[in-house]
């Protein structure tokens, strides 16, 4: 059965004057999956976001978030079941920590009865009394998750969510989102840390210039970009001088060095590869299979260096 996505974008277009800020963009997100949102400064992501919460209304397409169109008057009721974390979270310095979660449950016509239970959930309880003035960074970021997730949303947009936080902390964002996808909430993030989103998302959205320069699981992006994976061979001296005879032909001779032969081949094809190698039946310490990164699949569809 066909279920309706979250998030539904088609061929949106956004132009300022002679610049397409956003140009026939597509982007679907079903409940219970998470979505990366990634390109550099300027390509977009923001004026997306920004029309998918209603704050800008695009040039030409359609925009359904939760079924309803952000232009009709039907989606301010709509907002109280979103969820939005801006790149740079700013709050009343002077408030505290539970007066300001107490204020957005109001405006979201929340019950405030859970906001402790909040506090707890980003490691900010023992912080909860204090003026949010003396927070850190890091500590106004969790503040600023902790209010987007008042009222138990169904779907989740975060901008930058790891931002100044340490990595303790973020694992316990991805641990979070984790656990709001398993209760079926639809989770949009814009980053620029690709490299955190490799297991953590369910697939990529690439924007470049304002266009979308592809979109899909970051399997079916690699395969898509031909980029090859790698497997280390690690053995002892004895066993290069095999390996380099049996693959040396399709491999370069500096790969079998040091105890390391370095193999790549076409992501769909590595298993074929380590079967070939296991029935050398030579002795090796280790075989690691590196997999092209989300930063490596980046910067194919963009022929741009990495974000990073």
């Amino acid at each position: 059965m066909t279920t309706t996505p979250c998030i539904d974008v088609s061929k949106v277009t956004k132009t300022y004057g002679v610049l397409d800020a956003v140009h026939e963009v597509d982007l679907k997100l079903p409940a219970g999956s998470c979505h990366a949102l990634v390109g550099h400064n300027g390509a977009g992501k923001s004026t997306l976001i920004k029309m998918i919460l209603g704050l800008v209304r695009p040039t030409s397409g359609s925009i359904r978030v939760l079924s309803v169109d952000p232009r009709e008057a039907a989606f301010n009721g709509t907002r109280k079941r979103i969820g939005f974390l801006p790149e740079q979270a700013l709050f009343q310095g002077t408030m505290t920590g539970i007066e300001t979660l107490r204020f957005y449950a109001r405006l979201k016509g929340s019950n405030d009865e859970d906001l402790q239970a909040l506090f707890a959930r980003v490691d900010l309880e023992n912080a909860a009394n204090n003026r949010v003035g003396t927070y850190s960074k890091g500590m106004r970021q969790r503040l600023g998750l902790a209010q987007a997730l008042i009222g138990k949303p169904d779907l989740l947009i975060l901008d930058e969510p790891t931002s100044g936080l340490d990595p303790a902390s973020r694992q316990n964002v991805y641990r979070i989102i984790e656990e709001v996808k398993s209760e079926g909430t639809a989770v949009l993030i814009s980053s620029h840390a690709l490299s955190e989103l490799d297991s953590k998302v369910d697939e990529v959205t690439i924007l470049d210039h304002g266009r979308l320069a592809a979109s899909g699981t970051i399997p079916h992006l690699r395969a898509g970009a031909a980029l090859a994976s790698r497997i280390k061979v690690h053995a002892g001296p004895k066993q290069m001088p095999v390996l380099a005879k049996e693959f040396g032909g399709a491999f370069r001779g500096e790969r079998f060095m040091n105890g390391t032969a370095i193999l790549e081949c076409p992501t769909s094809e590595k298993m074929k590869l380590l079967k070939k190698i296991m029935d050398l039946g030579v002795t090796f310490e280790n075989i690691d299979i590196v997999d092209p990164t989300l930063e490596e699949v980046f910067a194919a569809y963009t022929n741009q260096e990495t974000l990073q």
